[in-house]
């Protein structure tokens, strides 16, 4: 009997280690998403052609390379998101720049004060 108990509490303190691990690494995350694209890549069809990322970095690139934010990578492109980098908290980019806030108390607009 004790040593299904401590066997089950074992269990129960990694268990809930990596879920602390878990949230530690999903909500340090301080860059959004962001890939580096070829700017005079761009296909209606496809997007920007996803590139190294030393283009980037690099002052000496052989291509007009930029971080492209958000969007949908399928293969080596990369669309729907946006130049603009999201500013922190803002849920990412959604193409306009406009973030939609959800619930909580004490709203910025409309709200009354007693």
């Amino acid at each position: 009997m004790a040593d299904a108990r401590r066997q089950l509490r074992s269990g129960t303190v990694v268990l809930g280690g990596m879920g602390l691990l878990a949230a530690a690494l999903t909500s340090c995350s301080a860059d959004p998403d962001k890939r580096c694209v070829d700017r005079d890549s761009y296909t209606a069809a496809k997007g920007y052609q996803v590139v190294s990322d030393k283009n980037c970095t690099s002052a000496k690139s052989a291509v007009d390379a930029g971080y492209y934010y958000g969007g949908r990578k399928k293969g080596g492109w990369v669309s729907g998101g946006s130049f603009t980098k999201p500013r922190s908290g803002s849920g990412g980019s959604s193409g306009g720049g406009h973030s939609v806030k959800r619930g909580g108390f004490g709203g910025e607009h409309g709200s009354s004060g007693g």
